[in-house]
């Protein structure tokens, strides 16, 4: 993110306001925007001289092409690093790197191998997202990784096979409903494990904490509440980014199997389902994600005492901080 740049000059956080819903929606729009993944990586170090210009006062005001240099690098680099996020796992890769793994695990009549290898597919891609994305105030180790990974991929592969025994079982429910039903377990497999996966991959921050950082962006300490409000807010934001694409194209594709579809080969079928499950991502991802701001500003009374009696460069006191929220 912009924000990784240094100098004494605040940046402004976003052309809309982030303080209401919409304005997170339209900010969110920008940065998760799959054209944005054309940028080269001449366009990246523009925008960072750009954007580095106006935190050291060079240039006095924002402008069209400094909104979009900001744009550019919300989309491009970590905020804590200021590196670069490897192309898959960036924002604006979201939709076209979660496709193919999504259609995979909504794929009507997949066997136990079947469900075994997209579950498998889908929490290994959320770990190098997690892995890319997350708060770097506590970088796990290998080890850590190979274990919580381990973890994930055994929740969702454990509820997923779990749930596909059970409801065939369930003879006092209707057939359409129990299909319905079956067609619904994917997306429980992926939200029970992506909150398993969320705690795993992040608990080191809950038990030492993030930096938070004044309005000027200087650290200004650890935070183990902070961490929490990070971590629980993440895991939250999981269920919520998945419960659209989960739920919306299976259930439309049932009933488009009962009509348009009825009859149809397979090869149609699969690209309706990826056809559907792309375009619900690319309307309903914005709104998903816009739920909690990225980096959210927080009062120093919720944080530890430690907090309380800080000031800023200028001698004032500060009364809020904020964190990067990770995703």
């Amino acid at each position: 993110m912009a924000s990784a740049i240094p100098g004494p000059i605040p940046l402004p956080q976003s052309r809309y306001d982030l303080n209401t819903y919409m304005g997170r929606v339209k900010h969110c729009a920008g940065i998760s925007d799959p054209s944005m993944l054309l940028n080269t990586s001449a366009d990246v170090e523009t925008a960072k001289t750009l954007i580095s210009d106006f935190k050291n006062g060079k240039i006095k005001q924002m402008t069209p092409e400094l909104w979009r240099a900001k744009r550019v690098l919300d989309s491009t680099i970590h905020p804590d690093t200021g590196e670069t996020v490897l192309l898959p796992f960036r924002m604006s890769s979201c939709v076209l790197s979660n496709l193919v793994v999504t259609a995979g695990m909504l794929t009507p009549g997949l066997g136990s191998i079947g469900t075994l290898f997209w579950q498998v597919a889908n929490q290994s891609l959320n770990v190098a997202i997690n892995i890319a994305n997350s708060n770097k105030s506590h970088p796990l180790s290998t080890r850590q990784l190979i274990t919580n990974y381990t973890l994930a991929v055994t929740a969702s592969c454990s509820v997923a096979l779990g749930l596909n025994s059970i409801v065939p079982r369930l003879k006092s429910l209707a057939p359409n409903t129990r299909m319905i039903l079956g067609r619904l377990v994917p997306f429980a497999a992926v939200v029970s494990a992506g909150v398993v996966n969320v705690f795993l991959m992040r608990g080191e921050e809950i038990k030492k904490g993030i930096s938070v950082f004044d309005q000027d962006g200087n650290d200004v300490g650890l935070s183990k509440k902070a961490a929490f409000y990070a971590v629980g807010e993440t895991a939250a934001s999981r269920v919520i980014n998945a419960t659209p694409i989960m739920v919306i194209p299976p259930l439309i594709l049932v009933k488009l199997q009962k009509g348009f579809l009825k009859g149809k080969g397979v090869g149609i079928q699969t690209f309706t389902n990826i056809g559907l499950i792309c375009a619900t991502s690319l309307i309903v991802l914005p709104f998903a994600l816009a739920v909690f701001p990225q980096r959210q500003q927080i009062h120093v009374s919720k944080l530890e005492t430690k907090f309380h009696n800080l000031t800023d460069s200028r001698g004032n006191k500060l009364n809020t901080v904020e964190f990067n929220r990770g995703i």
